[in-house]
């Protein structure tokens, strides 16, 4: 069922795929990705490499590579139940596909895994993916602009992220965000970001670790007057991240940003809102002790 998913997600998203692929990060991804079916079904290269097969061609895959490409489709397919863009569906079948490379290399010839391992080393340094381009409500804070702006009006909530260009999930979030920021920002719930790789300080005060080992980033907090309400992921006692599922159904629930949205619209009239915590709290304030109330009240007047 999983394959069938993927499959026809892959071919919906094809249009957007295609085009991806006139990015340099993309094109030479898929280069690397298929460097060794393009080395070992080559003319002129496949002669040279050794063969495990008992005909001796080396032009073809023996068993053991069918093996390890078999075992490459199972763990995509795995990681890829998890993965909420497209974009993290592609980067799964990037990253898994190098590291079947690296082994398929190895066992042909030590020197070729030498080889493109010192390649996957020098893309990894020298090529990124690019940044999302794509519309947006949000504003960039820097560390000398975060504290202020959050504390210019008190009756604005913002959705503040924490990120890293370095980090393959805010990357993969980025889209995500942006989404959100165009159908909910209004005069009185607001959208920002900011890049902890630049401004490590701001990271230290709002007590987000950007360390890939914590696991924190992205890290979306809900901010009033420079006031923490709510964060995702929470942090557990050892400084890691609880594991949480950035996506978009996930933070309109975790939020609550459908019922804080409604309520800010008053603010759009010139009434003050209600404070955000009143709101996250609405439904724990309510309860089934005031509904029996109610109607004792209504046989007593019977």
């Amino acid at each position: 069922m999983s394959l069938i998913r993927g499959l026809v997600s892959t071919i919906y998203y094809l249009p957007k795929i295609y085009k991806w692929f006139y990015r340099p990060y993309y094109f030479l991804s898929l280069l690397m990705t298929l460097a060794f079916v393009i080395v070992r079904c080559c003319p002129g290269l496949c002669e040279h490499l050794p063969s495990q097969r008992e005909d001796g061609d080396s032009c073809a895959f023996d068993w053991r590579e069918v093996e390890i490409f078999m075992f490459l489709g199972a763990i995509v397919m795995m990681k890829n139940r998890r993965a909420v863009t497209v974009e993290q569906h592609i980067g799964n079948i990037f990253l898994f596909s190098k590291v079947a490379n690296v082994v398929l290399f190895f066992r042909v010839d030590l020197r070729f895994g030498l080889l493109y391992l010192t390649l996957c080393v020098v893309f990894l340094i020298t090529c990124k993916p690019p940044a999302y381009m794509g519309p947006e409500n949000i504003k960039y804070f820097s560390d000398s602009t975060i504290d202020e702006e959050l504390q210019r009006d008190s009756r604005v909530t913002w959705i503040v992220e924490f990120y890293a260009n370095w980090s393959p999930e805010c990357q993969s979030f980025a889209p995500i965000f942006a989404d959100l920021s165009l159908k909910y920002t209004c005069l009185g719930l607001k959208f920002g970001k900011v890049d902890i790789g630049h401004y490590g300080a701001v990271a230290e005060r709002y007590k987000v670790n950007p360390s890939p080992l914590c696991k924190q980033l992205p890290s979306l907090l809900m901010l009033q007057a420079g006031r923490e309400l709510m964060r995702r992921p929470l942090v557990d006692k050892k400084g890691r991240a609880v594991g949480w599922n950035f996506t978009e159904d996930n933070i309109i629930r975790e939020f609550n940003l459908n019922e804080i949205f409604q309520k800010y619209k008053k603010f759009n009239k010139g009434e003050k809102p209600e404070e955000p915590q009143q709101v996250l709290e609405e439904e724990e304030s309510e309860s089934p002790l005031g509904e029996e109330e109610e109607e004792l009240e209504s046989k007593k007047d019977k």
